[in-house]
């Protein structure tokens, strides 16, 4: 067994108790909300910390978004405490307290069921309401909701850089699982077995490539070697739930290292079922395409510009698109009936897996079929499509498509050209597409001197 490869076992009746001066965690970086929640707990005779992601990105020095609370209040007792609350979920109920815009997520300390109902189909729905522990026939936890203890709780969370829990009561950090010894060594480790865990909950998977990607960490081998198997067992998951997981993979400033990490597990593939044919990216221009969307979305975030996930679901679903629109051509299909043909097929087969919803497959379809009307700019077609509303993300999609190396004839140039030129130049430009557009005269044949004779 190697240095890092150690399994999780239960957690000690004693964590690991890390003082303030040793963790360096100061409350000026909590949220001022997460900290009236601490308090007014405690204050009302309950234990409680913040714990997971909030603590584990300010001891690698980011800055959380957002700020979890576990407790050993139920959820009924947390909704006494706190009037701006409101109880939710099935699956895992927890309370979310408002404070305005922000939500402050807290939890009840969980335990492992000693018995967990299996079921199948409906009957979860039907049957099962007053069950607090329910799988599917696979093991995939349907709901988890047996409270417990601090020590169970820390037990029962994803990984052990996560089961770090501050309190405001001596600002001290307990540690049950050697979370501060992994992040000391930058190392990813599920707490118990891998396999199981992924079962248990198979976004599990898509947790541990996107933290390994957002904090420059490496997998630690005991967790990464089920994750290729178990893959597939995404196909279960909630199409909704995916698009939630999308959005957290691809919007985080690490999108590009993230794909690669997703198509290195052969993750990437379950995501996205109209490339699974098309994944092995022979054709280098599906490649650069994905790598150059990733990458200008990246770019885009770190310099705290707007980003829009249709412009990147219609980049990563291009190779698919694509292909689809050449095969209807070749039945003789009009080019834009078969753009928007083939931009409803992708989608539609796209939407088993991840639900994109309406505001986001109807810009995407948009981007995809401007692409015909961005070829046809003679005339006054291109002085009317740089006004609408579309035409920025059209041309910027344009681009990556140069970039990536499909034989676009100088289009990007010209349009690039076209929006800086004053409207004299914009004339001249149209004028000369115009011209060179035209068909040429047919030479007039003329008849030598010794013909005539």
């Amino acid at each position: 067994m190697t240095k890092h490869s150690k399994q999780i076992k239960q957690p000690s009746t004693e964590p690991i108790v890390i003082r303030r001066a040793d963790h360096g965690i100061s409350r000026k970086e909590i949220s001022p909300s997460a900290l009236k929640v601490l308090y007014k707990l405690n204050d009302a005779g309950f234990d409680a910390y913040m714990v997971g992601g909030g603590v584990r990105d300010l001891l690698v020095n980011l800055h959380p978004k957002d700020f979890d609370i576990a407790t050993n209040a139920s959820p009924e007792q947390v909704s006494k405490v706190f009037r701006n609350s409101r109880i939710i979920g099935r699956r895992f109920r927890i309370v979310h307290v408002h404070f305005g815009r922000e939500i402050i997520e807290v939890s009840t300390f969980r335990a492992q069921s000693s018995q967990s109902t299996k079921v199948s189909g409906n009957s979860l729905a039907r049957n099962v309401k007053h069950l607090d522990s329910v799988q599917n026939q696979s093991g995939m936890l349907l709901r988890d909701n047996v409270y417990g203890t601090i020590e169970e709780d820390a037990v029962r969370r994803d990984f052990t850089v996560n089961a770090l829990y501050y309190t405001v009561q001596g600002f001290t950090v307990y540690d049950f699982c050697h979370g501060m010894e992994d992040i000391q060594n930058r190392i990813l480790r599920i707490i118990g077995d891998a396999e199981q865990r992924y079962i248990e909950d198979p976004v599990r998977i898509l947790r541990a490539i996107r933290l390994a990607s957002k904090l420059n960490f490496t997998i630690e081998e005991k967790t990464e070697a089920p994750i290729k198997a178990c893959a597939s067992l995404l196909e279960s998951t909630p199409p909704a739930r995916l698009f939630d997981e999308f959005m957290k993979l691809f919007f985080n400033g690490n999108g590009l290292l993230t794909f690669n990490k997703l198509y290195m597990y052969q993750v990437f593939g379950v995501l996205f079922p109209p490339l699974s044919n098309i994944i092995s990216f022979s054709d280098s221009r599906d490649r650069l395409m994905l790598e150059g969307a990733f990458r200008s979305t990246d770019e885009r975030i770190l310099n705290k510009k707007s980003v829009t996930p249709a412009f990147l679901l219609a980049a990563i679903l291009w190779p698919a698109v694509r292909r689809s629109y050449q095969q209807k051509l070749s039945t003789k299909l009009p080019p834009m009936l078969a753009m928007h043909d083939a931009g409803q097929e992708i989608i539609e087969n796209q939407l088993a897996q991840i639900a994109i919803p309406k505001r986001f497959s109807i810009p995407m379809r948009e981007i995809w079929e401007y692409q015909l009307r961005l070829e046809r700019h003679n005339g006054k077609k291109a002085e009317l499509l740089v006004t609408k509303k579309r035409f920025r993300a059209a041309y910027d999609f344009l681009l990556l498509r140069e970039a990536s190396g499909e034989e676009m004839k100088g289009l990007g140039q010209w349009w690039t050209s076209y929006q800086t030129a004053d409207a004299q130049q914009r004339q001249t430009m149209r004028q000369s597409l115009q011209q060179s557009s035209l068909p040429k005269p047919r030479k007039r044949k003329v008849k030598s001197e010794s013909s005539t004779k």
